[in-house]
């Protein structure tokens, strides 16, 4: 009978005792891990297959997203394969708003919006390494590939009072009436608001380009496994037609610029 009682009594309290051993060898894993990452760094080694980061970026004249997909090659070298989508504006572009007239503000003179998106890839140099757990690493990165710019167009949704009701219509540049884009800057005598989000796409226009890229990232996260890091650069765009951005502005087809990222991902 006691030999029966001690066989129910170790069923009953066997899955409890086997769940605290998982936890603690878990505990005891994720401690180990830990204490190897921090030799890892102070070591100077890196040792991954691959990361993914996604970044957001403001540029000189204008902002931006991205996803990265990294490959490492070796200890010092990786390949960062990017997709990247911004919005950029012409430095003269003036957003006003019309006091007589409720709705978005307008941009005079404005023809597109202007969105390059590029898909390209970035060859990455360690540079220095973190001394510690808290420090940080340093690498370079050069790279580039293809940009699409994609031009949305602009509208300017003009009122006319003259009639007995209060008539709206959207116009664009080189339309008809494109004089209330290059002739008038008075507010209260063009009577015009700016365009919503929902116009403009329907005249979706696409030019072609190419793009190099040059940064510095300076990565700060806690361990290798982590990415928090902030990414300074420059970037060169060229496209095979010159960019209508404003009507009283010349239509450029290089475009020089520099970038701040700020970035979060992290390695396996």
């Amino acid at each position: 009978m006691r030999k029966i009682f001690f066989i129910f009594l170790t069923m009953a309290f066997a899955p409890s005792l086997f769940a605290q051993q998982t936890k603690t060898e878990k505990k005891q894993d994720k401690q180990q891990k830990i204490k190897a990452l921090i030799k890892q760094e102070e070591e100077g080694v890196i040792t991954y297959a691959k990361s993914t980061a996604v970044g957001f970026k403001m540029i000189n004249d204008g902002y931006g997203a991205f996803l990265e997909i990294g490959r490492a090659q070796s200890v010092k070298k990786s390949l960062l394969f990017q997709f990247d989508i911004s919005e950029r504006k012409n430095i003269k572009e003036e957003k006003q708003t019309n006091p007589q007239y409720a709705g978005p503000p307008l941009i005079f003179g404005k023809i597109n919006y202007f969105y390059p998106v590029k898909l390209g890839v970035q060859q990455q140099f360690l540079l220095g390494n973190k001394s510690n757990k808290n420090g940080v690493s340093i690498t370079g990165n050069v790279g580039g590939g293809i940009s699409m710019a994609f031009l949305r167009t602009y509208y300017l949704n003009v009122y006319d009072t003259a009639g007995p009701v209060l008539y709206r219509k959207a116009i664009k540049y080189q339309s008809a009436d494109s004089a209330l884009f290059t002739n008038n800057k008075d507010l209260y005598n063009l009577q015009a608001t700016g365009p919503n989000f929902g116009q403009g796409w329907n005249d979706l226009k696409v030019t072609p380009g190419v793009y190099a890229k040059a940064a510095l990232r300076f990565d700060y996260g806690r361990y290798n496994e982590v990415i928090t890091a902030i990414d300074v650069g420059v970037t060169a765009e060229y496209y095979t037609k010159a960019i209508p951005q404003l009507a009283y502005s010349k239509y450029e087809q290089l475009f020089l610029n520099a970038y701040v990222t700020i970035m979060f991902g992290k390695r396996k």
